[in-house]
């Protein structure tokens, strides 16, 4: 059996979408995730994950067929440049401003930039302001 590697650290374990065009959300998300540092991590002809996103199709067998209604997303960022960095390659693959960069009221200090995916999927990316981090992530293997 072959050795498989997590990363954990906050609440959801995975989260499924299911999509109308893989072809336009594989483009999307590959820019939003090459903005962030997230590597794809697998793909076959109706789905692709990264981390504890996994994205099919509705004639994938975890769909049942089904699209996803409208979801909010938000990934954390490590700085407010990776934030910006989002909100263009977003844009560019597609996506449709849903509120640019810059600081928002929730919290002192709070910087994000808002993208609806091809399916209009709030996608958000984060950065709370300077913290420090235990470590970069906690590693499961099995």
């Amino acid at each position: 059996m072959e050795t498989m590697e997590l990363h954990r650290g906050r609440l959801i374990d995975h989260l499924q979408m299911v999509v109308r065009d893989l072809a336009a959300s594989r483009r999307f998300y590959q820019a939003v995730f090459d903005s962030i540092g997230i590597p794809i991590a697998g793909e076959g002809p109706d789905y692709f994950w990264a981390d504890e996103l996994f994205i099919s199709t509705a004639s994938s067998d975890a769909a049942a067929g089904q699209l996803t209604g409208r979801h909010h997303l938000a990934f954390q960022a490590r700085d407010a440049a990776t934030v910006d960095a989002f909100h263009a390659a977003a844009l560019a693959a597609g996506g449709t401003d849903n509120g640019a960069p810059g600081e928002r009221p929730y919290h002192p200090g709070y910087y994000g930039a808002f993208v609806l995916d091809p399916d209009g999927n709030n996608i958000e990316v984060v950065y709370h302001g300077p913290a420090t981090y235990s470590a970069d992530s906690v590693k499961v293997s099995f």
